[in-house]
């Protein structure tokens, strides 16, 4: 099993920037994709970037051009990297990762980004 955590989250003004982070750990399995995804209030959790374990990336429209997924094999941790943020931004934001020949699936407990207009 592996446990995700994430930090990095907080309250930043429009325009501003944030540096999320999601540490694996609790297995020896490498990790295949790894993503970040959000939920505001009243709304459905929807993804935002993935990663692949060869740094392959994919964006939500919504953030192309502002946030940039990356990872580091060795410490099997992923960032995101957060730019020119919005009000709309605002969610709980989860990291996710895929995880051996099974292709299980862990999440992170969430990190709250909040921006103030």
């Amino acid at each position: 099993q592996v446990q995700l955590v994430e930090s990095g989250g907080g309250l930043v003004q429009a325009g501003g920037s944030l540096r999320l982070s999601c540490a694996a750990s609790g297995s020896s399995v490498s990790l295949n994709i790894m993503g970040w995804y959000r939920q505001a209030p009243g709304k459905q959790r929807e993804l935002v970037a993935t990663i692949t374990r060869g740094g392959i990336t994919t964006y939500a429209d919504s953030v192309k051009g502002r946030f940039t997924i990356s990872r580091d094999n060795a410490k099997n941790t992923a960032y995101l990297q957060m730019n020119s943020l919005e009000p709309e931004d605002t969610a709980v934001y989860y990291c996710n990762a895929e995880y051996g020949l099974l292709r299980r699936v862990s999440w992170g407990q969430g990190t709250q980004v909040t921006v103030s207009s």
